[in-house]
This record gives structure tokens, C-alpha cells and sequence, in this order.
């Protein structure tokens, strides 16, 4: 493996598949009867601005809808206030409705007083009302994601665990917030019929829907498998502007790793490759393995001021959206500082040599196994980082091109925070939900279409509705998904003024490392 200098940035690989052929199914082939199985964490459980909701917008869903099988597609739903555990555009919406377009400072107190409210309902709902309730499903779902899980949780927690975990929740009366949230959206995600199955994990999952296939034609139960884990063994560092490396043997102990927001890439390579064990079990056509996005990126930690020298990627901080930088202080504010942030993104960089590395040793084992540097996609969207200081970019840099449909939108959607204009629509941003981390639904889409692109290189066929076969290349209907996307077409346009409220829940209640991070 290649060794770079820490201040170098590694280059994403373009090709797929990192230019190892291997034998791929003739075309006409028949294909296995799950045609899509996503592995992952929130951005693959369909999560944005705090919440898990729209789950038929996943990006799992949207190619679901593409292959023309989205009414085979099983998937979790979330009904009931928005989502869980705290959707903030639905918040922000009740107090549009109650406050309009802007909170001036004497109704502040009155908003939060709507706010806490809300969430005491919220928290009623999800922890001891309709929502505390699993529904039965009576097979197993597609799309086996649950935000805020790592590695470790991917491989070892089961239904049976989350049950417990959600059991007996507390009942926060100053700030009320869901109990265990993440333990209890898993529960949606899983089966738990028996006892037998409330004991597997999503790797469980998966091989049992590998292994479902007609016994009279030899082929696989699973077409296309896509696994996108490894993002929270890195996304706590931002989250909750700490950076507390992993130690041994902490790190794979699931109530001791909790401690730890950005893994070691040693810790985290040994942890991958038991990933990569479990994956090589299941039964399944194609594999693609994701890489993990540089979490310094995303505007949940904004940077403070101007870049820290001319031509680099880092500012000297790191803090709040909310804060500005009049008002920031860094012996009083959260803040990570330019040097840690170089040190999550070389670690991540260290990541996904490793993931890339697992891809092409099953390449070379003749496995059609495939890679979506996702990683390289954010990079070619970052706003501050790269768009807006293109003297900061490393040579293999140049900036993402939006679909045709979308960059046709005024203002064309990027990574920066998203605010409005006053006037029903946005001022800035639209690729980022109003957590600051997740995507919205048309970004969910770039997603969507790159892993369609590798999808058709390994031989998939798509699918009209009515079954007819649709012609190469096969693109993501986003129109289709502006229309559905409430963040891109009428925003809220309270997001600025309210920006203080959200800031009242940080400070009080740690609120995003209890959305974010699975404690």
C-alpha cells in the first residue's frame, strides 16, 4: 500500500472495479429473488435533519424504485411526529406555524417553551405510545440499516439486544428526549417473530436472504448487495467537537467504545476486516463496498473565520453553525482545532485504503466485488473546503457535476448549511438536511445514481414498471425527487432565526451526541 505524507490528501479511486475483471453473469441471466439488499447505518436508514422518516427516499429505495422493484423493496417505516428521534424540520415548521417567518427575541421564550412541548410529546410517542410498539413483519426487510451504529454494533447487535436496551426508558423532564432512539428504530428494522431470529444480526439478515433462492437454478438469493458502514467510527469527533481516539482493547467492547469518537486505523481495520468475514458468507451476485466520507466536511462543525493559511483545507476551528464567528470564543466554545481535523481525515483516508484493499483482494479472488468511493464524491461537493478555494485542492480535484435537473435549481444546491431566503425558498445549501450531516432527498439521489452506474457495469438489468427492460444509462427521475424534497422546494423559512433554539438544545442537553451517537 502506498505511503502518502499527512499533509496529502488520498486521491479517490474512479474505477470501480480498481481495474481487476472478473466473470460476470451473461446478460438475460435470471435474476435472484432479492434483487437489493442495503448493509448500513443512517445514511443508508433513509435518516435527515435529526430523524428517520422518509425511508421510501432512501437511496436504497430510490434505486429500488429505478429497478422498477420498489413494491418488492421491504423497508422500515417511521410514523408519528415527524420521525425518530427529533425530526428539526418538523419542529421548525410547528413554530413557523405559530411564530411565522421570524422568532424576534421576545418570543424566544415562548418558542422554547413550544419546543420543549414537542418534545415531550415526541418522547411519549416513541417511548410509551403507538410508536413504542415494533409492527410485525411477517419477512425480513431489504434495507438492514439503523442510524448511528458503527462497525461493532453492525456486527453484534440483534433485536434481542435493542429490546432490552429499550426497555424502561427514563422520563426527562427538563428537556425530554428519546431514550436508547437508535435501539429503538433497530427494532423496525429487524424481525423478531421467534426467538431464534430476534437473536441475528444484520449480517444474520443478509445471509438468510442469500440463501432464499430456487433450489432448481443455480444462482444467488441476493443480486446486489451494498454495504456503507464505518462512518460513525469517525462522525463522533464532529458531532460532538471531541476528538478521543480509540484504545485497545476498549474499542471492541460495546459499552466501553462509546467513550472513543474517532477510531484508530489499526482498531478500525481489524474491526473491517471482521466485516469483510461475515460479508463472504452471504450469498450474493454483486458487492459494493463503500468508503467513508471525511466527516470534517459537513457543516454541523463550521469553520470559524478564513482558512488557516493560504491553500489549505483547515481552518484554525471548528464549532457550532450557530455561533458566529463574532461570538466565538475557542476557551469557551465546543471547538475542534485545524490539527485534529487533519487527523480524522487522515485517519479516514487510512480507512478506505483498507476498504479499498478488501475490494481488490476479492477482485483477485474472482469475487464481483465492486467499490463507491463515496468518500471522493463529498470531497468534489465540499463548498468551503474546495468550491469556494480552489487553491486548496490537490491535484486529482475537480468539482462534482450536479445532474442536469438539478443544476438547473436557483441557487444551485451545495454543501454549505441550509438557510432561507424569506421569500419560501432557499438562500443556500440544499445537499445537506438541517442537522448539518445527512443528506437530503436529492442528494440521497447523487447516491443513488452513482451506485446505479456501478450497479449496470456488473450486468444488472433495470426494469421498467410494467417489466420491460430500459435502456442503458439508466439515470435517477429527479424530478421526481425535487418534488418530494421539502428542504430543496419550500424550506422553512424560520431555519435562521430558530437556529438559537437548536443552539439552547445543545447546551443543555447535549442534544446532537444523543441524536447522533448511539450512548
Amino acid at each position: 500500500m502506498k505511503q502518502r505524507a499527512g499533509a496529502e490528501t488520498r486521491a479517490p479511486a474512479t474505477d470501480p472495479t480498481l481495474g481487476v475483471k472478473v466473470k460476470l453473469r451473461p446478460k438475460g441471466a435470471q435474476p435472484p429473488r432479492n434483487r437489493l439488499v442495503v448493509i448500513g447505518d443512517s445514511l443508508s436508514h433513509g435518516f435527515q435533519s435529526g430523524a428517520v422518516f422518509n425511508t421510501d427516499l432512501s437511496y436504497g429505495a430510490i434505486i429500488a424504485h429505478e429497478l422498477g422493484w420498489l413494491n418488492e423493496f421491504r423497508y422500515p417505516r417511521y410514523p408519528g411526529f415527524g420521525g425518530l428521534p427529533f425530526n428539526i424540520e418538523y419542529v421548525l415548521r410547528e413554530l413557523e406555524d405559530r411564530f411565522g417567518a421570524t422568532t424576534n427575541p421576545f418570543e424566544l421564550p415562548f418558542a422554547v417553551f413550544k419546543v420543549r412541548n414537542l418534545m415531550n410529546d415526541i418522547e411519549e410517542y416513541w417511548e410509551r405510545g403507538p410508536g413504542a410498539v415494533p409492527p410485525n413483519m411477517g419477512a425480513y426487510n431489504h434495507a438492514l440499516a439503523v442510524f448511528s451504529w458503527d462497525l461493532r454494533d453492525a456486527l453484534e447487535k440483534t433485536a434481542a439486544i435493542c429490546t432490552t436496551a429499550a426497555a424502561n426508558p427514563t422520563n426527562n423532564l427538563l428537556v425530554p428526549m428519546v431514550d436508547n432512539a437508535a435501539d429503538r428504530s433497530a427494532l423496525r428494522v429487524y424481525p423478531g417473530w421467534s426467538d431464534e431470529v430476534k437473536q441475528q444480526t444484520l449480517f444474520d439478515v443478509a445471509q438468510i436472504l442469500g440463501d432464499d433462492r430456487d433450489p432448481a437454478i443455480q444462482q444467488e438469493g441476493i443480486e446486489t448487495l451494498v454495504v456503507f458502514l464505518g462512518a460513525n467510527n469517525a462522525l463522533g469527533s464532529v458531532v460532538s467537537l471531541q476528538v478521543k481516539w480509540s484504545q485497545d482493547p476498549g474499542y471492541a467492547d460495546s459499552a466501553t467504545k462509546r467513550n472513543y469518537t474517532v477510531w484508530d486505523p489499526e482498531h478500525f481495520r481489524k474491526e473491517f476486516d471482521l466485516v469483510v468475514g461475515e460479508l463472504e458468507k452471504i450469498n450474493a451476485r454483486n458487492v459494493i463496498l463503500c468508503t467513508v466520507p471525511h466527516v470534517t466536511i459537513v457543516p454541523v462543525a463550521r469553520g470559524v473565520g478564513t482558512k488557516s493559511a493560504p491553500g489549505s483545507r483547515y481552518f484554525d476551528y471548528y464549532t457550532r453553525p450557530w455561533i458566529s464567528d463574532a461570538d466565538f470564543d475557542p476557551m469557551h466554545d465546543p471547538n475542534i482545532t485545524a490539527a485534529e481535523a487533519r487527523a480524522v481525515d487522515y485517519a479516514i483516508d487510512l480507512y478506505n485504503e483498507h476498504i479499498e484493499a478488501a475490494v481488490m483482494s476479492a477482485r483477485d479472488a474472482g469475487r464481483n466485488w465492486y467499490l463507491f468511493d463515496i468518500a471522493g464524491v463529498l470531497d468534489r461537493l465540499a463548498w468551503r473546503r474546495y468550491i469556494n478555494d480552489p487553491s486548496a485542492a490537490p491535484p486529482w480535484w475537480s468539482k462534482y457535476p450536479l445532474p442536469s435537473a438539478l443544476a438547473a435549481l436557483t441557487p444551485e444546491p451545495d454543501t454549505q448549511f441550509l438557510t432561507a431566503n424569506g421569500q419560501g425558498g432557499r438562500r443556500k445549501g440544499g445537499l445537506i438536511s438541517l442537522d448539518g450531516i445527512h443528506p437530503t432527498t436529492v442528494a440521497y439521489g447523487i447516491v443513488a445514481q452513482e451506485l446505479i452506474d456501478i450497479m449496470q457495469l456488473a450486468g444488472v438489468e433495470f426494469t421498467s414498471p410494467n417489466g420491460a427492460p430500459r435502456t442503458q444509462p439508466v439515470t435517477v427521475d429527479f424530478d421526481r425527487l425535487i418534488g418530494r424534497d421539502t428542504l430543496v422546494n419550500a424550506p422553512p423559512q424560520n431555519v435562521n432565526s430558530t437556529l438559537d433554539i437548536v443552539g439552547w438544545l445543545d447546551q443543555t442537553v447535549d442534544v446532537f451526541s444523543q441524536l447522533f451517537i448511539n450512548k
